[in-house]
């Protein structure tokens, strides 16, 4: 029995759906485990793109169970249109099941995230994507929340719906009101085929001891707790939150692994040490195609952040990384690597907490020598060019664990696998 965790380990963005994907074709159960339809994991599966905002990433894969678990919060809307799209694509989606016991993202959620945003002043804004993530969980953790269980008691969704006094808080009607309680109860009959007790499911494949592997969404810089406050995602996408948004418990974890892109990127606001605001940051950009699945907004690039990278290894417990969109930095003269960085004339090789204070410093580099090949041809790490091996051995010797899968591309066919 093997339980494995995937987690983004920068700012999101990082390719976790390609590697979910890879990864479910030797699981018998994916589990996402946190986050909302704030997050899109993009699948490319023989020159198909999938998008997906909501449902697990191993869905491709029929004999695969797709668990929304507990943690995530769930827009009903947006969850059967993907199941919509996979059905005319000739997916039946029969290997779907969604926690009974996950809350739900009512409309009136996306008006009010919109409207905090919009209230915020310059320099203080979040750069939320206004899916309504954020004052779901609050609901949440205000024990004021639906959840998925309720879509299917037409009497609790009303009594729970009409407690929150949505006309007294925003510029709504009570007619507005009951129309959503009728559109919710209507998708809860919808999904009522996938719902389940999530919980009890997973120790059931546990104890028959099947392969599970928990998919994160965001990643770990984005973390509530661990990420660059306040600038971040109102869930836990790190090791910690794929126990509490699973209901699988810490010594169940086998494996623990890091996705991290070859350069980082990051959207929305909040400070970025490496950031290249030069024609290098652009280039990175346009190659990379460095613009949002969730939103369309273009992501902003820099050179890989070791300091931040050390710090998701020790924060997450994780066993060994998996680098992506290493393809990208083929052209390029020089590569730099951020090994430490340098705030009021001192050296530091931590991550500061506070975000004030790591918007400050100033990156200290690393330069190693490009290359000019083309990496997507390549299946053996042999067969990689010496300087891109010495990039890549730098990288495990600042984590401190190996690097066992190397994406060269978007496809499933364009990796490395180095398993030690």
């Amino acid at each position: 029995m093997t339980v494995k965790v995937l987690i983004g380990a920068q700012w999101g963005d990082e390719g976790k759906g390609k590697i979910t994907d890879l990864l479910s074709n030797e699981a018998d159960v994916v589990v996402r485990y946190q986050g909302g339809n704030n997050a899109g994991h993009t699948i490319v599966v023989e020159g198909e793109v999938f998008k997906l905002h909501m449902i697990p990433s191993g869905i491709l894969y029929e004999n695969v169970e797709c668990v929304i678990g507990n943690g995530v919060v769930v827009s009903p809307a947006v969850l059967i249109g993907e199941i919509d799209k996979l059905k005319t694509k000739g997916y039946s989606v029969n290997n779907l099941k969604i926690s009974n016991t996950a809350h739900v993202i009512l409309p009136f959620h996306e008006m009010m995230d919109k409207q905090q945003e919009s209230s915020r002043s310059e320099g203080t804004k979040i750069g939320t994507t206004s899916r309504g993530i954020g004052p779901a969980y609050t609901d949440k953790v205000s024990r004021r929340g639906v959840r998925v269980k309720d879509l299917l008691v037409k009497e609790t969704l009303e009594t729970l719906i009409n407690g929150r006094n949505w006309t007294e808080i925003l510029d709504v009607t009570q007619a507005d009101v009951d129309k959503v309680i009728a559109d919710y109860y209507a998708y809860g009959q919808i999904i009522k085929p996938y719902i389940i007790d999530s919980v009890n499911y997973l120790h059931e494949q546990y104890a028959q001891k099947k392969r599970i592997l928990l998919e994160g969404a965001q990643g770990t810089m984005l973390d509530v707790d661990f990420g660059t406050y306040p600038f971040v995602t109102s869930s836990n996408p790190t090791a910690g939150g794929a126990c509490t948004g699973s209901g699988l418990g810490p010594t169940m974890i086998r494996e623990v692994i890091g996705v991290a892109k070859a350069y980082i990127t990051r959207v929305g606001e909040g400070p970025f040490p490496t950031e290249l605001t030069n024609e290098t940051g652009e280039m990175l950009r346009t190659k990379g195609g460095e613009f949002g699945t969730t939103t369309g907004r273009p992501r902003r690039c820099g050179w890989l952040d070791g300091v931040i990278l050390k710090y998701s290894v020790n924060v997450n417990s994780l066993t060994s990384l998996a680098i992506t969109k290493l393809d990208i930095l083929s052209g390029f003269k020089e590569i730099k690597i951020c090994t430490a960085y340098e705030i009021n004339g001192k050296k530091i090789d931590y991550l500061p907490t506070d975000a004030k204070e790591l918007s400050l410093v100033k990156p200290i580099y690393q330069t190693f020598a490009g290359w000019e090949e083309d990496l997507t041809g390549i299946r053996e790490y042999s067969a990689l060019p010496a300087n891109c091996k010495k990039y890549i051995k730098e990288i495990e010797n600042i984590a401190g664990i190996p690097a066992n899968i190397i994406s060269i591309g978007n496809s499933r066919d364009k990796t490395i696998y180095r398993y030690v």
